[in-house]
């Protein structure tokens, strides 16, 4: 079930992430962060394989030693997902992930140093093939912008990233992507919004410390969506305080809702009142957790009366529909059977995997 209204999306210069695209007409990727130990290389591994397991595109692990640095080398050589290693201060750091073969480097240059140092991790980039992230965080903006601008502003926030961006420039280096975070919406949208008409390069979106998951996601969404709505982004994290595979989960979700990105059960449940003939909101949490695994894409109404059922489940692929004395299973559209309220959630699995291994 696709709306007919489509989103244009910014044209931006392509860069490589590992075999990742980003920008271009490249897919808007969704990546999250390592919130483990990373001297620890078994806990972050699987953390990493968790992410990887629920669809994230790109993973990016802290690398604030030469210690971790030495982790971070040996996490590469047990996982297949490219890898961005977030670096701040010591450009040491930057030049030994690039030797172990790190897919970018978060860094913003005009904290690595004299320009001896960020010329040499700039060197290390292109002669690797390495692009670079510039991170900009209204919560580590400039001693001098803080005084200019009293606060953190959106304007702040497009002023300390073209300084990070001249610096590249002045380096000959194109092959980056930069992001301009901060807590408050509509400050983020602002700040992205003006900066995507100054450069080409492809923008990495986020709302940064949005809070729990609940207060998290809907920040998230209604930022991330006003800027995806207007084709801003090419690359998208979701920051909740929770579990970093939720911010996979809903990073996809609100792709989904744009039409932008189609990975997984897109679950189409009614609100649940009165008139449900099965428990609406147990059914679509029992099946929620049990078709995780489920990458491919797949429209599931889960409709508990036959007010509004019958027209959800003519356009989704499989559905069902309360009604008297059993309930009515839709398959591509069409009624097939009923089911019994005790049958309920073994059948859709059963069938909702019938389906998957058909496509």
């Amino acid at each position: 079930m696709l709306s007919s209204f489509k989103i244009t999306r910014r044209p931006s210069r392509p860069i490589q992430v590992g075999k990742v695209a980003v920008g271009g007409n490249a897919p808007i990727s969704v990546q999250s962060m390592t919130n483990t130990d990373t001297c620890n290389v078994a806990d972050t591994v699987a953390q990493i394989q968790a992410l990887q397991n629920v669809g994230a595109d790109i993973v990016r692990v802290a690398v604030p030693t030469l210690e971790a640095a030495e982790a971070f080398g040996k996490i590469k050589k047990r996982v297949n997902i490219p890898l961005v290693a977030d670096i701040h201060f010591d450009y040491r750091i930057a030049l030994k992930v690039a030797e172990l073969g790190v897919d970018c480097l978060r860094i913003n240059p005009g904290n690595i140093g004299r320009e001896d140092r960020v010329r040499a991790v700039v060197d290390c980039a292109k002669d690797k093939n390495i692009p670079i992230r510039i991170g900009v965080n209204a919560g580590s903006l400039e001693k001098d912008l803080q005084k200019k601008y009293g606060e953190p502003t959106a304007d702040a926030l497009v002023e300390s990233a073209l300084r990070h961006i001249e610096i590249l420039d002045r380096l000959n280096f194109p092959d980056f992507k930069i992001s301009l975070k901060a807590s408050e919406v509509f400050m983020t949208v602002a700040a992205y919004r003006k900066l995507a008409t100054q450069i080409e390069q492809p923008l990495h979106l986020g709302i940064t410390e949005a809070g729990g998951f609940r207060a998290g996601a809907v920040k998230s969404a209604i930022g991330l969506g006003m800027l995806l709505a207007d084709g801003i982004g090419d690359t998208i994290r979701v920051s909740l305080a929770a579990d970093p595979v939720e911010e996979i989960k809903v990073g996809f979700d609100i792709l989904k809702s744009l039409h932008l990105r189609q990975k997984g059960i897109n679950l189409i449940a009614c609100p649940s009142c009165s008139r449900q003939n099965f428990d609406v909101i147990k059914t679509v949490n029992e099946l929620e957790s049990r078709l995780e695994d489920i990458l491919q894409p797949l429209d599931v109404a889960i409709m508990g009366c036959v007010v509004n059922g019958p027209g959800e489940a003519r356009e989704t692929h499989i559905a069902i529909t309360g009604g008297t004395p059993n309930n009515l299973l839709y398959i591509n559209g069409k009624p097939e059977h009923k089911v019994k309220n005790e049958n309920l959630v073994d059948e859709l699995e059963q069938k909702i995997r019938a389906l998957v291994l058909q496509k």
